[in-house]
Formats: C-alpha cells, structure tokens, sequence
C-alpha cells in the first residue's frame, strides 16, 4: 500500500465514551456524522486505503463509515488490522457478530500476531501508523491507547485529525 494514500484510525472503546454502547444516543449519532465527514474528506485528500483495528466502540464507526464510503467509491479499500486471534473471543455475542460481519466486508486483514499478550493492541496500533500518512482520532483527552497512538502518529509525522467526544446532547 502507498502510505500517501492511507489513513488509519483510533478511537474510545464504550466504556470511555458518555454513551457508552447506546449508539442510538444523539451525541453518538453526531459523532458518527462527524466521522463520516472525515472520511469523506480524507478521501478528498486522496486517501484511498483505510486501517481500522477493529475494537468496540467507535473503531466500528469509522469501519462503518469507510463501508458507506466504498459503497460510493469502488477505489476505497478497507483492511482490518486484527492484533490477535482471540480479541473478540470475550465478547458479548451480538458485538461479535457485528466483528465479524464488519471484518468479512473488509478488503484486507491483517493480524499482527497469533497470541494475546499485553503489547498485542499497540503492536497493532503502530502497524497502522506506520504504513499511513493521516490518523483520524475520537478522542476525550484520557488516558490510555488513543492518547498513545495520536502521540505516536504525531511522532511519526502524520497528519492528524482529532474528533472530540460530545459530552452533551444536542451540540
């Protein structure tokens, strides 16, 4: 892949985000039309591969959104980057479900390594930043892998675009 062409993503899990798992909640809905706008900008910019981990919460938004994308745009491709085996093995059956059908509709996938381990999801993170040239972030200013990862693509030199939580409804 040219690394000029492809934009990564990362974002809040559930249990960060206000809403948690209630994608029906209005602030979630915004934040899914603000993800989608960055996708289409960034296909703008001619981003034409997209990287997504394939985490709950809002990584399957912004899967969700380069698959409406493709639907439009036959050029867009779409690679799961799966840190192990098992990263879907502990969760609740409908979210698996939605893992796996989201995964069966990317174009690629790629897992970074067989075993769980505890460097599993940031060897995962940084196989996306280092083949892409723009990260698109949710992210609320906490701690953890999100901040990780947009320090580590600041590092890197990528271009990023950060999308805020909404902590209120309606704005």
């Amino acid at each position: 892949m040219d690394i000029e062409k492809t934009c990564c993503f990362t974002g809040h899990r559930p249990d960060k985000l206000p809403w948690r798992d209630d994608e029906g909640d209005p602030r979630c809905m915004e934040l899914k039309l603000r993800l989608a706008r960055a996708v289409e900008d960034a296909y703008a910019q001619g981003k034409r591969h997209f990287m997504c981990g394939m985490a709950l919460g809002a990584d399957f938004y912004f899967c969700d959104a380069v698959l409406e994308l493709r639907q439009r745009r036959r050029e867009v491709t779409l690679e799961a980057c799966i840190p192990c085996e098992e990263q879907a093995a502990r969760w609740r059956e409908r979210d698996r479900q939605r893992y796996f059908s989201l995964i069966e509709r990317c174009d690629r996938e790629t897992m970074v390594q067989q075993r769980y381990d505890k460097g599993c999801m940031l060897r995962r993170n940084r196989y996306m930043v280092d083949r892409s040239s723009l990260l698109i972030a949710v992210y609320n200013g906490m701690l953890g892998g999100t901040m990780y990862t947009l320090q580590y693509a600041m590092k890197r030199q990528l271009e990023v675009v950060i999308l805020d939580v909404p902590l209120k409804g309606g704005g």
